[in-house]
């Protein structure tokens, strides 16, 4: 069975919140002395998403 992909059109403003969020988010989650390797993820897959512009 194929995954069905998700596309995200981001401007520079909704990219920085993103990342900001997810950061925020990891950062909770260490505290709480939970696992943060799926959100370290996570954020490695939006940095090295391609850009396209228009």
């Amino acid at each position: 069975m194929l995954r069905k992909k998700y596309y995200l059109y981001l401007d520079n403003q909704e990219y920085s919140i993103l990342l900001k969020s997810l950061v925020a988010l990891k950062n909770k989650l260490i505290q709480q002395e939970r696992f943060a390797d799926c959100v370290d993820e996570l954020i490695m897959k939006v940095i090295a998403a391609p850009v396209n512009y228009i």
